[in-house]
């Protein structure tokens, strides 16, 4: 796999993460059955963390809760660590 269908493949999964967030925001508001956190969590580490963090901020959802929010961060803090490695290391 070339380094251009990597991210885009990557882009596509994130665009799909995004998409689950705004689901379950509809979800919520219409009062269907909701997607449950731990799938919400572990698409996020499944590299849709960009998706992830944009649906949380661009939808408003589950930015109060704590178990969902700090787990995003964290995220968010291993991927500039690494981000940071790897422009360290070049």
């Amino acid at each position: 796999m070339s380094d251009t269908q990597f991210w885009v493949t990557v882009g596509v999964w994130n665009l799909i993460v995004f998409s689950m967030y705004g689901y379950d925001k509809l979800c919520a508001i219409k009062g269907y059955d909701r997607i449950s956190e731990f799938t919400l969590l572990f698409l996020a580490f499944a590299f849709g963390g960009i998706g992830a963090l944009l649906g949380m901020v661009i939808l408003r959802h589950k930015t109060l809760k704590l178990k969902l929010a700090i787990p995003i961060a964290l995220l968010w803090s291993v991927y500039a660590v690494g981000f940071g490695y790897g422009l360290w290391v070049k």
